[in-house]
């Protein structure tokens, strides 16, 4: 189901828990929102949705421009700054 998106920065600023099998719901979600705003957006949050759990999902260019969901990502390393804009 395509949600509408949420722009209040005090919800969006509130932690996430970590995201179980119960969330595959909201995840669905997630893509399908992603999917519809694919013109403005290449990646959301499940907090973006409504939704305070660790998940995220964004458009893979070098998968052909294919989604991918990952529940609780993790930064595991980092290569320099990387220079980018909040839509």
């Amino acid at each position: 189901m395509i949600r509408e998106i949420v722009h209040d920065p005090l919800f969006l600023s509130r932690p996430s828990a970590p995201a179980t099998s119960e969330d595959l719901a909201a995840a669905q979600d997630l893509m399908d929102t992603l999917r519809a705003n694919r013109g403005t957006c290449v990646g959301m949050a499940a907090n973006m949705i409504g939704e305070h759990k660790c998940i995220i999902a964004f458009v893979d260019e070098e998968l052909g421009g294919r989604i991918t969901l990952m529940f609780n990502p993790r930064i595991t390393a980092q290569d320099g700054a990387y220079d980018t804009a909040e839509g």
